[in-house]
């Protein structure tokens, strides 16, 4: 099982408002990402810290509120498809996301390494819009190389696959599980990029068409 975690901690301060619940097609920015995610991950955390309280309520109100008009049947097949009864979400909440971006990714990959997946694919709440079918290739790459490694190793590889979009990168990162819990225990990185190369034994890329990889809202207008 594939474990998804959206990164929904921050204080919005450049959208004066919060980017969870910010609005983009048919859905909030934290609903878009955590759907994207179900692609290939039957289970996804989302990490909250400032106003989580109202994000929380929010998106539960709306995720009743698609499950109930059946606009999740698409996340409904792909999990059936990969053998899943269906998928869920996990609310975690961050008592230090004040300091930054890693230790809301430390907390959701704490949360995520409960499930002991066999990869975690980590997305930031202001990444709307990336496509499902970027996150699902992302997800069987991701598989293909652990399963390549002899069960010993595979249990040590420290692995990140990274989408990259006309040369540059982008998210969601995926992570294998012994690069995830090392990321998870890192006391010395500064950002999550910082403890990717500190921990990471190999670094892997996959080129992709979807330029939302590369979408990052931080303003209004952006």
């Amino acid at each position: 099982m594939m474990v998804g975690v959206v990164l929904a901690g921050g204080a919005s301060t450049r959208m004066k408002s919060p980017k969870a619940l910010k609005r983009e097609r048919d859905g909030s920015f934290l609903s878009l990402g955590v759907r994207h995610l179900w692609a290939a991950c039957s289970t996804v955390v989302v990490v909250l810290g400032a106003n989580a309280k109202t994000i929380q309520a929010a998106a539960e109100e709306e995720f009743a509120e698609l499950a109930e008009s059946g606009r999740l049947h698409l996340e409904l097949a792909a999990a059936q498809a990969r053998g899943a009864d269906g998928f869920e979400i996990h609310f975690e909440r961050n008592p230090k996301w004040a300091s930054g971006m890693l230790s809301s990714a430390q907390a959701g990959l704490r949360s995520a390494m409960e499930f002991k997946p066999k990869g975690v694919l980590v997305l930031p709440v202001d990444h709307p819009g990336v496509k499902g079918d970027t996150v699902a290739s992302l997800a069987a790459v991701l598989g293909e190389a652990l399963s390549a490694c002899k069960p010993r190793e595979r249990a040590k590889f420290t692995y990140a696959l990274v989408p990259r979009h006309r040369g540059r990168r982008g998210h969601p990162v995926a992570l294998s599980p012994a690069l995830a819990s090392a990321i998870a225990g890192d006391r010395e990185a500064t950002d999550l990029s910082d403890a990717v190369r500190r921990n990471a034994r190999l670094v892997g890329y996959l080129d992709v068409t979807d330029a939302g990889v590369l979408r990052n809202v931080n303003r209004p207008g952006d």
